[in-house]
């Protein structure tokens, strides 16, 4: 009987990071650093802003670079694609990001700027963390249609036009990836100041009880 019970209750439990996400977040992670930085070597061939280029990029020339984009392109639209059917289907994106209340952002912004970033509960996020990962997700899915329309203009020319035009998706692609980069500065400085969330990630981080269904 006790062997039963034992069974069962290590049947309900699950990690912090299942598996399944470990290796789609660290995928996603690869993908959008060789994104970032092919990005830039594109950038470099035809700037937007004159006189601001990156002196860092992956490619020696504006072809390498556009061979890495469309490589990293398709793994992170693929991955991150599986990463938010997985979320929403096991109910991981409401249960670690919803919901958000005003009261709470105020008191992470306070505890913030007095350097209390202990951050002992890994199985929650506080409300500004829920934040940034709503907006990075946004962006992301936002630099997929401002992708499609710079990278095809003439056969998804409907959504270039949406986007106001070639040079108007162009600047909304290259504000998405600002967001992202600095979503990225945020959550490696976090990881570094609290690296048990770290830890979590590579490991899978504390046991928790199976998710109840919704009756």
């Amino acid at each position: 009987m006790h062997t039963i019970v034992l069974n069962s209750t290590a049947a309900r439990v699950r990690r912090l990071h299942p598996l399944a996400i470990r290796v789609m977040h660290w995928t996603n992670a690869a993908a959008m650093i060789v994104l970032i930085g092919s990005g830039w070597g594109i950038y470099n061939d035809s700037v937007i802003f004159h006189g601001f280029d990156f002196p860092v990029k992956i490619g020696s020339w504006a072809a390498e670079s556009l061979l890495w984009h469309f490589a990293a392109m398709w793994v992170l639209a693929l991955n991150g694609a599986a990463y938010l059917i997985y979320g929403v289907a096991t109910g991981r994106l409401r249960e670690r990001l919803l919901p958000i209340r005003l009261g709470d952002v105020v008191e992470t912004v306070r505890e913030t700027l007095r350097f209390k970033l202990a951050h002992e509960d890994l199985t929650t996020y506080n409300a500004v963390q829920k934040i940034l990962y709503i907006v990075v997700i946004l962006a992301g899915i936002a630099q997929v249609v401002s992708g499609l329309a710079i990278w095809k203009p003439v056969q998804f020319s409907g959504l270039t036009d949406l986007l106001g035009g070639f040079q108007s998706a162009r600047l909304i692609h290259f504000l998405g990836m600002a967001v992202i980069v600095g979503f990225l500065v945020v959550h490696v400085a976090l990881s570094l100041l609290v690296p048990r969330t770290l830890l979590a990630m590579l490991t899978g981080g504390p046991e928790l009880p199976a998710r109840r269904k919704e009756p």
